[in-house]
């Protein structure tokens, strides 16, 4: 699961930062234009942002110790299924309005895209909570002295 999800995590990393550009040097010129409106232009923008944070957050999460996420799977799968679902939706919404085809089915998978993102920062945390700090003689001996 791990290298699945630091595959996952740096392929989206990488097509944030291509939509990103396309973003900052097309949409933007296209919502200067009017062909697309400012609205549309910060919900994209929104999108890649929500996607490369989360993307990074993987790889953080990845670089963890196993045993401090005890929920390591669910919380992989849920921030893999809200990128996809939040971001992608977001991205098929706008490029249905600068194509001029009905993408209005993607509306209401955003929240459940964001609903995704939301709880696997709860079972995050809820893992974070749970977790008891192994003590050693050093850490101990560390305290002692007051470092």
């Amino acid at each position: 699961m791990r290298k699945t999800a630091t595959v996952f995590a740096s392929i989206s990393g990488c097509i944030a930062v291509i939509l990103g550009a396309l973003g900052a040097h097309v949409l933007s010129k296209d919502a200067d234009s009017g062909l697309i409106s400012k609205e549309i232009l910060h919900a994209y923008e929104t999108a890649v942002n929500f996607q490369l944070l989360h993307s990074i957050l993987i790889i953080a999460i990845v670089a963890l110790p196993l045993k401090f996420i005890m929920n390591f799977k669910p919380v992989m799968y849920l921030f893999m299924s809200g990128i996809v679902l939040f971001s992608g939706s977001i991205y098929i919404l706008v490029l249905g309005n600068l194509l001029k085809f009905n993408a209005i089915w993607a509306g209401p998978i955003t929240p459940l895209g964001g609903l995704c993102l939301i709880a696997a920062w709860f079972i995050l945390v809820l893992s974070v909570l749970r977790y008891k700090e192994e003590t050693t003689n050093n850490i101990k001996n560390d305290e002692v002295r007051g470092i």
